[in-house]
């Protein structure tokens, strides 16, 4: 894994998270990132990882939030084994 792989993202409470992205997944005319944080966080496994919506911001800067939705959630891993799948 090299540096530039690694996403560091700022937490709400200003806390800096590092992850290594994992897929980039458009879906209903959104983009989303599958993001794995380097160190686990609190509750998760080693297998687990977490949907952000991508939004381009000021200066076309990417800004990730995190996806809620479980229903977009759900359709945003399916796409990605299925894009999987085709790569088998």
């Amino acid at each position: 894994m090299k540096d530039d792989d690694i996403i560091t993202l700022t937490t709400a409470n200003g806390e800096e998270v590092d992850f290594i992205q994992i897929a980039g997944i458009a879906y209903r005319g959104k983009f989303y990132a599958i993001l794995q944080p380097v160190e686990l966080l609190d509750g998760m496994d080693d297998d687990e990882a977490l949907v952000f919506r991508v939004k381009r911001g000021f200066f076309g800067k990417e800004h990730f939030e995190i996806e809620t939705n479980d229903a977009i959630i759900d359709a945003v891993f399916k796409e990605y084994n299925r894009l999987l799948d085709e790569q088998s």
